[in-house]
């Protein structure tokens, strides 16, 4: 009989739990002599374990693993009889398997963290001991084999993380047994057949990952029994047939069903869920129409349906829903025009609705969205002009408009989108020549104009195209020579066939020769003209200059700075003035060409001085009646703020003011803006942690210094991450004191609105009242964006949502795990830098307190910056943004 037992795993391992119970528990021990033996038990089984690992780095990571009390040993915690309760060492590297781990040792473990480490092999069928276990992680190892049946016998575990291994076969039904489960995370394995239908008995789930998988079948029916599912995953499989009932799943907040075979109709299978913050369908065999309630998902973000079977018109209630920031509705069946409702979704950054059916013209009320990054409308049959408006989107990275029925000229604004790295126009009805102001698109890498009807020479300005690295301008009537740099030289014969006459050095082009006698002809009638009327245009233009030069004689040019800071001359090589003309020549005149930046107050050009040292010149808009500021009072601020030094606040050089224009003159930061390094994938991969914890402690160490080491106070007023500019280092200085104003001890400040939309404190809503805590709120979602990689949103607007009463964040964003909250473009902080992240976010969030007394001081930020981080209270993964928040924002 016991032999038979033995041949069946699962009854070997429950004939192995009686024989350990039996003698662990000899009966005439005492209590005391019982719990010694017991800590002397764990301890040899704990030193096994070590002498069993694989390299030198294992065991050197244990050293601190002498002796028989295990209690003060790296990653053990005892309970209060000083048996091992948690066995906690994240992240540490070890190698080795569990093959020579005593479960049977540890009745009392309460917690086994062993993630990220280099763990193999199969766990074993005793790990089922541990009865008293409540969290397993022993995710991202590489870990292979099944999952054993055994586990279903920790009956109180709630938390069970077996995600990034190497797991292969089924998910055993014994899983169902674990009422008290509320975490089970499998993802990133090899796990195959179909997913038990127990798991749908688990009442308590809160979270649900079954995604990367070769899961076949139907997903469990009932997964919402406990009314308590929040993050279900099960993308990167193939389940097939319904979509599982979820219209009971008003708790849920982020969905993902990505990349299945499922079935269903979207209009139908579907309910309301309030607290909806991110949903990913696509690619899936869905179908049913979009209707008006998915415009009552207040709190989504992300709406991802591409790839299905969806038919209808976009609901324009969909512009309700004002938290999104990312809708892929593409490759799809939609039908009708664009809402132009979408205008209201002002955290919108990303638009994708190409591969429909969409018709009529492109909302002008579009170009609402300043925050688009990515626009994507190709493959329709929209028509009408392309709306000059697309150049007010200075943060577009990528627009596509191609293969529609776009008609009239390409419009010069798009020359503005100075970030825009990707640009389709493509199989349009596009006449006219391209536009010179294209050449301003430095950052332009992909540039496809084909099947047009562009016409005329291209654009000696196009060869400023620097970055150009793919070219398609074929089946157009342009003539002429081509631009002569690498993205028109290198590019395919196929980027210019079915033109009217392209000459020049590329592949399968002609060189540009003499022209035509016919030509020659016309060239000569104009070279008999033009001297002559050239000559009367430039006699009336030396008048003009004379009688202009005569008059600005008579004008004064403002000091750069005063002559007791010599340092704010260095660059020019005088004591008291510059010449004006110095800087027209080193912008060339203002040239655009030369233009690095736009804001509200003016446009920053690139200047190369005399002396071989470059600055920053930004040319000042003027004000309304077309006159100078208050002269005496700007010129005070200046001189001010040209004897600021500080290493985290860009050094202001100087000024001139004259009647046609003003200008100031600041030091060149070579990265750019925060913004800017943010909102390109490639610069934001680069901003690692500890960069960025670093940039956030420049910009807090600035604003310290203007509010505590200036006198009078300066309170910026402007702090954003425009504002922020990164030096080749990566280092941060604060920048763009346009709106800065002194704040004077004696005065009530009140003062118009200045600041940037986003960044504003709330109280400047209702009040025109500035201090110095305006500054702090606008660190705060700075130090957020930061994090997250993009503007926070409507993640803070519930912190900040009454200016006169703590109030907290909504519900669904206090079970937000940090961890998919911060920017997904680099890997998970770690160690000593996770802690750096996680106690910036606090920081942040008190900064964003509706109530300004409430935020702390920029003094104390500063010093709480420079502060060894107080270890994490549990793992990274695990922190929300509830365990975050400030305990006066927790209230309600």
């Amino acid at each position: 009989m016991i032999m038979s037992l033995l041949q069946k795993p699962f009854s070997k391992f429950l004939l192995l739990m009686f024989i350990t119970s039996f003698f662990a528990f000899p009966p005439n021990s005492s209590a005391t002599s019982f719990a010694a033996a017991e800590g002397n038990e764990e301890a040899e089984a704990l030193l096994k374990w070590k002498a069993s690992l694989d390299d030198n780095h294992s065991q050197a990571v244990l050293s601190s693993w002498v002796g028989s009390s295990p209690c003060k040993w790296l990653g053990i915690t005892c309970d209060n009889s000083g048996s091992v309760a948690h066995f906690s060492l994240p992240h540490f590297g070890l190698r080795g398997t569990l093959h020579s781990f005593n479960f049977s040792s540890f009745p009392h473990l309460l917690a086994l963290y062993l993630r990220n480490n280099s763990l193999y092999g199969t766990i074993p069928l005793e790990i089922g001991l541990l009865t008293s276990l409540n969290v397993l992680y022993l995710d991202k190892n590489h870990l292979t084999g099944l999952i054993p049946v055994s586990i279903g016998t920790l009956k109180h575990l709630s938390i069970l993380h077996l995600g990034g291994n190497n797991f292969s076969g089924s998910i055993p039904s014994s899983i169902g047994n674990m009422t008290m489960l509320t975490r089970l995370v499998l993802n990133e394995n090899n796990l195959s057949g179909s997913v038990p239908q127990e798991i749908g008995h688990l009442e308590s789930l809160v979270e649900l990952k079954l995604s990367s998988n070769n899961f076949i079948g139907h997903l469990p029916r009932d997964l919402c029994l406990g009314g308590l599912l929040v993050n279900f995953t099960a993308a990167n499989n193939h389940f097939s047939g319904p979509i599982p009932s979820l219209r009971n799943c008003t708790s849920l907040f982020r969905l993902r069903l990505d990349r299945n075979q499922l079935t269903g109709n979207i209009s139908i299978d579907f309910g309301l869920y309030p607290n909806l913050n991110y949903v990913d369908l696509t690619h899936n065999d869905l179908s049913g129409e979009l209707t008006w309630k998915w415009g009552g998902f207040h709190n989504l973000k992300s709406l991802k349906l591409s790839n299905n079977n969806i038919t209808g018109e976009i609901p324009s209630e969909l512009g309700k829903a004002t938290g999104l920031q990312i809708i892929d509705l593409s490759s799809n069946l939609l039908k009708g025009t664009i809402p132009k409702e979408l205008g209201q979704l002002k955290a919108l950054f990303n638009l994708a609705l190409h591969n429909n059916h969409l018709s009529g013209v492109l909302p002008v009320e579009i170009q609402m969205l300043s925050q688009l990054q990515f626009l994507n409308l190709a493959s329709n049959n929209l028509g009408g002009s392309i709306p000059k408006q697309l150049g007010e989107y200075s943060n577009l990275l990528q627009l596509n408009l191609s293969h529609n029925k776009f008609i009239g000229s390409i419009p010069s604004e798009i020359g503005f989108l100075h970030v825009l790295g990707n640009l389709d126009l493509s199989e349009n009805l596009l006449p006219g020549e391209i536009p010179s102001q294209i050449g301003q698109l430095k950052q332009l890498e992909t540039m496809n104009l084909s099947h047009n009807k562009l016409s005329g020479l291209i654009p000696a300005a196009l060869i400023d195209l620097v970055s150009l690295t793919t070219l398609d301008i074929s089946y157009n009537e342009l003539e002429g020579p081509i631009p002569k740099i690498k993205g028109f030289i290198e590019a395919p014969f196929e980027a210019f066939i079915n033109n009217s006459g392209l000459c020049g050095n590329a592949s399968g082009l002609k060189p540009c020769t003499l022209l035509t006698s016919r030509r020659k002809s016309n060239k000569i009638i104009i070279l008999i003209l033009f001297p002559l009327l050239g000559s009367l245009l430039l006699l009336l233009i030396m008048v003009g200059c004379l009688y202009f030069l005569h008059q600005r004689s008579r004008e004064r040019i403002s000091c750069l700075g005063e002559r007791q800071s010599p340092h704010s001359f260095g660059v020019w090589g005088h004591e008291e003035e510059i010449l004006h003309e110095t800087i027209i020549q080193a912008t060339n005149n203002f040239n655009f060409n030369n233009c690095i930046g736009k804001g509200g107050y003016g446009i920053v050009y690139r200047a190369m001085l005399p002396t071989g040292q470059v600055v920053a010149v930004k040319k000042l808009h003027p004000s309304r009646d077309g006159g100078l500021m208050n002269f005496k009072t700007f010129r005070n601020e200046i001189r001010m703020l040209i004897d600021i030094r500080h290493r985290n606040i860009v050094k202001l050089y100087g000024f001139c003011t004259l009647i046609e224009h003003s200008f100031l003159v600041y030091e060149f930061i070579e990265r750019g803006s925060l913004k800017m390094n943010l909102s390109r994938e490639e610069h934001a991969m680069e901003l690692d942690w500890n960069r960025r914890l670093n940039v956030v402690k420049g910009v807090a160490n600035a604003l310290s210094y203007l509010h505590y080491d200036c006198s009078p106070p300066i309170i910026h007023r402007d702090i954003s991450s425009s504002n922020v500019l990164l030096d080749s280092e990566y280092e941060a200085h604060v920048s763009d004191f346009g709106t800065a104003r002194l704040l004077m001890p004696d005065s009530t400040n009140w003062t118009s609105f200045a600041g940037t939309f986003g960044y504003t404190a709330p109280e400047l809503a209702y009040t025109m009242r500035v201090n110095e805590k305006c500054d702090v709120y606008s660190f705060g979602v700075v130090t957020m964006e930061v994090i997250m990689g993009m503007h926070p949103g409507d993640l803070i607007s519930s912190l900040s949502a009454s200016a006169f009463s703590s109030s907290s964040f909504s519900q669904i964003n206090q079970h937000a795990l940090l961890k998919d909250v911060i920017d997904q473009r680099i890997p998970l902080p770690e160690n000593r830098v996770a802690e750096g992240v996680v106690n910036i976010i606090k920081i942040a969030f008190a900064c964003l307190l509706a109530i300004p007394q409430s935020r702390p001081t920029m003094r104390q930020v500063a010093s709480q910056l420079i502060a060894r981080w107080p270890p994490l209270p549990k793992s990274f993964s695990e922190i929300t943004l509830e365990d975050l928040m400030p305990q006066t924002a927790v209230t309600g």
